[in-house]
């Protein structure tokens, strides 16, 4: 099953937090979503998946997605600057934005995701191999999708994933910092007498300013729902219900390295999971010829503190592997 809706302007996504014309937002914001998109739900294994898309069927494809419990607006205002040389998707991981679960919640299961959808909205039709371009843990799931296809993808933009050296790893946890897709399910069924009150329950993970406030503020209302007349969550209880094994995230950097086909790392200059000593660990790991840029100014979510620089990233890493074969990395 395939409904979509082709989106000439996107009012709702300005007015629902801006009332007027918007006229107070930044004019690279309003023009990056009135950017023509198509809006649609494919319907994969009884569940619907919800995605945006930009672009030219015919150009080159590029499907991204979010972080732990996110959602695919996270690039609504990244995409549009890739629309004239791409085929753009974005989509919401299952049980996360507006994406029905569907299945399990385990990593294998998230791999899975990207064919899915790549392959229900037509993206493999003429032989095309997306590129992915993934967040946080999406990363993490993307990793496991180029493992789990090596011929299906043309390569994966890892998007400040959260990469340490065990012994780092392990003290960062000992500040009582959760690990990405951890948390508790009863979150999801928290319930708000208003959308203020439910507005000062979001917070980032790992916590951070931001360096684009209302991008924060824009996060966060497309992250809850009505509920009669109250506010909820729009994730679903169930993405909690994975195993979340520590060595998940302790052998991330191998599993980096020696994932099959072209890869590339974005992240904050600033980042807490991502930093120099993380390149250099990727370095010593092998990872030699990954090219890792990092946005300055930026924390692990970058694109809420530097987008513009962010999509800058995006370009070049883009722009060079098109003129790369497949078999090469550029150095950046």
């Amino acid at each position: 099953m395939r409904e979509a809706v082709k989106i000439e302007d996107c009012p709702e996504d300005i007015e629902a937090l801006w009332a007027g014309d918007g006229s107070q937002l930044p004019d690279w914001f309003v023009s990056a979503l009135r950017v023509p998109r198509e809006e649609g739900y494919v319907e994969i294994d009884g569940a619907k998946a919800h995605y945006f898309r930009w672009g030219d069927r015919a150009k080159p494809k590029i499907l991204m997605t979010h972080g732990f419990l996110s959602h695919a607006r996270c690039f609504a205002f990244i995409a549009p600057f890739l629309a004239d040389d791409y085929d753009v998707v974005a989509f919401d991981l299952a049980g996360m934005g507006d994406s029905e679960m569907r299945g399990q919640a385990d990593p294998l299961a998230r791999g899975r995701e990207f064919a899915e959808i790549a392959d229900a909205i037509g993206m493999f039709a003429n032989g095309d191999k997306p590129t992915i371009i993934a967040h946080s843990f999406g990363s993490g799931a993307a990793l496991t999708a180029v493992s789990q296809s090596p011929e299906t993808f043309a390569g994966v933009v890892i998007c400040d994933l959260m990469v340490m050296r065990p012994p780092l790893l392990e003290a960062y946890w000992t500040l009582r910092r959760a690990s990405p897709g951890s948390g508790d399910p009863d979150k999801a069924k928290s319930r708000y007498s208003s959308y203020d009150a439910a507005r000062s329950r979001y917070v980032l993970s790992p916590p951070q300013p931001v360096g684009e406030a209302f991008l924060l503020d824009y996060m966060a209302y497309h992250s809850m729902q009505r509920d009669g007349e109250g506010w909820t969550w729009k994730f679903s209880p169930e993405v909690f219900r994975r195993s979340n094994r520590p060595d998940e995230w302790l052998t991330t950097g191998e599993r980096l390295v020696n994932a099959p086909g072209r890869k590339a790392i974005v992240h904050g200059e600033e980042s807490q999971l991502f930093n120099r000593d993380s390149a250099e660990y990727v370095r010593e790991l092998g990872g030699g010829d990954i090219p890792i840029i990092a946005v300055p100014h930026a924390r692990h979510h970058l694109m809420l503190d530097q987008p513009l620089a962010f999509v800058t990233a995006l370009r070049s890493v883009l722009h060079l592997w098109g003129e790369q074969p497949p078999a090469t990395h550029a150095a950046i």
